[in-house]
C-alpha cells in the first residue's frame, strides 16, 4: 500500500488499474517540479543574458564563468551539493525545493544563451532607431527588442521545456518521489517492473507530446496576437 491506495499484480491489466493513481500522484509532483524549474530557468536565465550585456567587464566575465559553470558540471553533482554540502552551511532546503533550483540552475545556463542569441539576432536597425527616438533602455527592451526576441527563442525554450521534464527522474535520488521513484518502489514492492516502468515511459510521452503541441499552437498563435516570427 502507498499514499492510501493498494495493487493488485494478479493481472497486468489489473495491476495497471490498481497503480495508475499512485503514478498520478508521482505525475503531479513530475509537473510541479518541472514548472518550478522552467520558471527559475526563465527569469535567472535572462539575467545571465542581460549580465553578459554589461559594459563592465568584471560583470560580463563573471557572468560568463558562472554560465559555463553550470552548464559543464552535470546536473547530478549540482542536486547533491544543495542537499547534501549546503546544509553543513546552516542552509538546509526541502527536497523538492531543492531539485527545483538544481534544475532551475542548471536550465539557467542554457536558457541565457538562448536570449543572448535572441537578442543579439534583432537587426542592429532597431536598436539605432531606438537610441535616435531617445528611448531608456527599459523601454528599449519591452518595446522593441523582446517583443522581436520571443518568436525567435520560442522553439528552443519549448524543446528545452520538454529536456528538463525528463530530467525530473534525478530527483528521486534527493527523496522527491516523482513518477519514476514511485514506479521503482512499486516494483520493489511487488517485484513487477515491466508494467510501471512502462506506465511511466507512456505518461512521459503524452507529456512531451502535449508540450510540443503547445509550443507550436503558441507559434501559431504569436502572429495572430500582432508579434512579428521575423
Amino acid at each position: 500500500m502507498m499514499y492510501g491506495f493498494e495493487w493488485d499484480p494478479s493481472t497486468p491489466l489489473t495491476y495497471a488499474q490498481s497503480i495508475l493513481p499512485i503514478l498520478l500522484v508521482g505525475l503531479t509532483v513530475t509537473l510541479q517540479a518541472a514548472a518550478a524549474g522552467f520558471a527559475i530557468a526563465l527569469v535567472l536565465g535572462l539575467v545571465f543574458a542581460l549580465m553578459r550585456r554589461s559594459r563592465f567587464a568584471v560583470v560580463s566575465w563573471g557572468t560568463a564563468f558562472v554560465v559555463e559553470f553550470l552548464r559543464d558540471t552535470p546536473l547530478l553533482v549540482q542536486l547533491f551539493f544543495l542537499y547534501y554540502v549546503l546544509p553543513d552551511y546552516g542552509i538546509a532546503l526541502p527536497a523538492f525545493l531543492t531539485g527545483a533550483i538544481a534544475l532551475g540552475l542548471q536550465y539557467s545556463a542554457y536558457t541565457s544563451e538562448v536570449y543572448r542569441g535572441g537578442i543579439e539576432a534583432v537587426p542592429r536597425g532597431q536598436w539605432e532607431a531606438a537610441t535616435a527616438l531617445n528611448m531608456s533602455r527599459w523601454q528599449l527592451y519591452r518595446n522593441v527588442i523582446i517583443p522581436q526576441m520571443v518568436p525567435r527563442i520560442l522553439p528552443t525554450m519549448g524543446n528545452y521545456l520538454i529536456a528538463m521534464l525528463k530530467e525530473t527522474p534525478v530527483l528521486s535520488v534527493v527523496t522527491v518521489l516523482e513518477m519514476l521513484g514511485l514506479a521503482n518502489m512499486i516494483g520493489e514492492n511487488t517485484f513487477e517492473y515491466l508494467v510501471p516502468l512502462s506506465m511511466v515511459g507512456v505518461l512521459f510521452l503524452i507529456l512531451t507530446l502535449v508540450c510540443s503541441a503547445g509550443v507550436h499552437r503558441l507559434e501559431r498563435a504569436l502572429p495572430k496576437a500582432g508579434i512579428p516570427m521575423r
